[in-house]
């Protein structure tokens, strides 16, 4: 492996890391631009090569919340259940788009999620699911529907997970950002399985974006309680709100138009 590519990389995992760790976002929605603006890759590359990062992420954030008691076993495994199902639908639809409509559709993605970001810690946990049946259809719907959007997206599908579990649910945020960090490893290994037997991996920048999205998230989450929530909130959503702004006037030829 060139070295270049191996520090390019590694580059956009601590970008991605850090800043999914500041906010509590995942890093599928900065790696995926990072990627295929500044290493060149196609939207369908990146999307895929993102995903299996979002693996490797999930897992080592759930061992984290897990040590703390932040997990409901039985929420991440009906979040899965679903998510795996719709994983592999999400990956072939993404792989049969073409790039123009892909970029569009991630640009369009990304506003909504920084939408989400910014109303987030003004949402109080309504918890209208409270039978049990409920619950386990709301758990089983929302995994369904985020493994598609991950696998189409290359992201892990936190941002869907977590707010469906604390307004529907009533969980608390670090209880459903630790159930959403389970369900997020099978899900995205079977989106990542899926785009990597279509072609829609980039083996050759796995080592450095894994390496980079572990110290990243580490650093990111030890950093976060050192600056002010909602202004980190807010700069990072626009940012996204910016790029998704220019991924949605991507034309016919798949170039964001300038």
């Amino acid at each position: 492996m060139k070295i270049p590519i191996f520090i390019g990389a590694l580059a956009i995992g601590l970008a991605a890391g850090l800043f999914g760790g500041l906010v509590g976002l995942g890093g599928g929605v900065i790696m995926v631009p990072l990627m295929v603006g500044a290493l060149g890759l196609a939207q369908h590359r990146a999307h895929g090569t993102s995903l299996v990062a979002v693996v490797f992420t999930g897992f080592a954030g759930a061992i984290a919340y897990a040590m703390q008691g932040s997990i409901d076993v039985w929420a991440g495994v009906l979040l899965a259940l679903s998510a795996i199902v719709t994983a592999r639908f999400g990956a072939i639809y993404a792989n049969g788009l073409p790039e123009w409509k892909l970029k569009r559709a991630f640009g369009a993605f990304i506003i909504v999620i920084s939408v989400l970001l910014l109303l987030k810690p003004y949402v109080p946990p309504l918890g209208l699911a409270q039978e049990l049946w409920g619950r386990v259809a709301v758990l089983l719907l929302t995994g369904g529907v985020t493994g598609f959007l991950s696998a189409m997206m290359g992201v892990g599908g936190g941002t869907v997970m977590v707010p469906s579990m604390v307004l529907l649910l009533g969980m608390t945020q670090h209880l459903a950002q630790g159930s959403a960090l389970l369900a997020m490893v099978p899900a995205s290994f079977v989106g990542a399985y899926t785009h990597y037997r279509l072609g829609n991996v980039e083996r050759s920048i796995l080592p450095g974006l894994i390496l980079g999205v572990f110290i990243g998230s580490y650093s990111g989450g030890s950093l976060a309680h050192l600056f002010p929530d909602a202004e980190l909130r807010a700069i990072f959503a626009v940012v996204l709100i910016a790029t998704g702004v220019r991924y949605l006037r991507s034309g016919n030829g798949g170039k964001p138009r300038s």
